[in-house]
């Protein structure tokens, strides 16, 4: 017989195999992007069809990380906020996923070259907080484990850093 008030899981685990597909998919992402930029590359179909796959894997994830924290269940962390967190991290693959769509529809690659420095810098840009991602999953799972002041700093410090890049990120858009 399973007592309910005493399972404990945490969602971190989940989080970081989510947070990891996020990363692997902004790769693609930015190999499709460079290809689709210089018009050189015949694989950007290859990228966008990785990317949906990579998408695909982290629904999957997203799925078992929901179904996997029951009402009964108790964890480190809010429940409500760690999917609050997976959803903004699915927010980041959907994203990529419809951009390479969109592009796929036009019939030839490739932006005018005046352009190219600024998207490449975007492309970039977006990419920071991308590869972030991770680190905060990882450090808040130690947090939650330690509780100590100086690993709520290092999270803290994270979150700040990631903002700061997704402002940044908007003024290159701009």
């Amino acid at each position: 017989m399973r007592i309910p008030f005493l399972s404990i899981t945490s969602p971190f685990e989940g989080l970081l195999e989510h947070a990891e597909k996020v990363k692997e998919c902004g790769w693609a992402f930015q190999q499709a992007i460079e290809c689709h930029i210089t018009a050189q590359c015949e694989k950007f179909e290859e990228f966008r069809l990785e990317v949906d796959q990579l998408e695909s894997d982290a629904e999957s994830i997203k799925i078992r990380i929901r179904d996997h924290l029951p009402k009964s269940t108790l964890v480190p962390v809010d429940k409500f906020q760690s999917f609050r967190y997976l959803r903004e991290q699915d927010k980041v693959l959907d994203s990529i996923e419809e951009a390479l769509d969109w592009l796929s529809f036009r019939s030839e690659p490739g932006i005018p070259g005046a352009l190219e420095k600024d998207f490449f810098l975007l492309v970039d840009a977006v990419m920071d907080p991308v590869e972030e991602m991770c680190r905060l999953v990882l450090e808040a799972k130690k947090y939650f484990r330690s509780y100590s002041a100086k690993q709520r700093k290092i999270v803290k410090d994270i979150v700040h850093t990631m903002r700061r890049q997704e402002h940044d990120a908007d003024k290159v858009e701009d």
